[in-house]
């Protein structure tokens, strides 16, 4: 399947009130506006707590907004069916959340086994997923997910949201649990998939140079509201006040851990 249209409107998220505050609640998303066309690969770039989680979460219904809405191919997000939209979208996240007491093989094929799909198809489409995220199936199949390293794991996880044909993927912060070398080597392995798929993926993270690399643009998230939006090749080099700062700022820590 290839990928789908996501555009959202005017979508505000905030916090539900507490024992302790009984006012409107916290502005998360304040009134978020944009369009992702089908088969683009979109970075939602910004520090911790900037609100780009709680936009990821939106588009496939994990988050109600508050007021606006979400719309995947036209379709609004938690007017329909929630469970069907959801197989038209693959989620990675950064533990992966893979069955310790299942083979890597069921890991990747349970989207189908709950889907219904025969065993047969099932293990065909697991195999042929493995091998597509750079694990041998004769090796890893029959392991349990104790048994793989980190960035194993994660290929797995990439494999398994796959597994249904997604229209859309979305990965909240997939590498950053790994170390600098085999993150350099999922990210490698993740663009040519989704070029080859062709799949509408969005991508969190704060990590600079990963959105430039991966992504065709580059959204700049902060305190809720989108600040940029730009082609990834003008990233580093943008004139946009909020965007040089933090280029910058990311140089800053760089050198300094140098």
């Amino acid at each position: 399947m290839n990928g789908a249209a996501i555009e959202i409107r005017d979508v505000v998220v905030k916090a539900a009130p507490s024992r302790s505050y009984s006012g409107e609640g916290v502005v998360i998303l304040n009134g978020i506006s944009l369009k992702l066309s089908a088969g683009t690969t979109t970075a939602l770039l910004g520090r911790s707590g900037s609100g780009k989680t709680t936009l990821l979460r939106t588009i496939n219904g994990l988050v109600s907004p508050t007021s606006g809405i979400v719309l995947v191919d036209g379709e609004v997000v938690g007017k329909g069916d929630l469970l069907a939209l959801r197989h038209r979208i693959g989620y990675v996240i950064q533990e992966t959340g893979l069955y310790p007491h299942l083979t890597i093989e069921r890991n990747v094929a349970m989207p189908l086994e709950l889907a219904g799909k025969p065993l047969a198809e099932r293990q065909s489409r697991a195999r042929e997923l493995l091998a597509m995220t750079g694990l041998d199936p004769s090796k890893f199949a029959d392991r349990m997910p104790w048994q793989l390293s980190g960035g194993q794991r994660q290929r797995a996880g990439v494999a398994r949201a796959l597994a249904a044909d997604p229209a859309i993927l979305l990965l909240d912060e997939p590498f950053g649990a790994l170390d600098p070398l085999t993150r350099a080597e999922m990210q490698t392995m993740l663009r040519d998939l989704l070029k080859k798929l062709q799949k509408t993926a969005v991508i969190v993270t704060h990590d600079l140079q990963e959105a430039v690399f991966l992504a065709d643009r580059v959204l700049l998230v902060d305190k809720g509201s989108i600040v940029a939006d730009l082609p990834s090749r003008d990233v580093l080099h943008s004139q946009i006040p909020e965007v040089k700062e933090y280029v910058a700022a990311v140089q800053r820590f760089v050198e300094a851990e140098a």
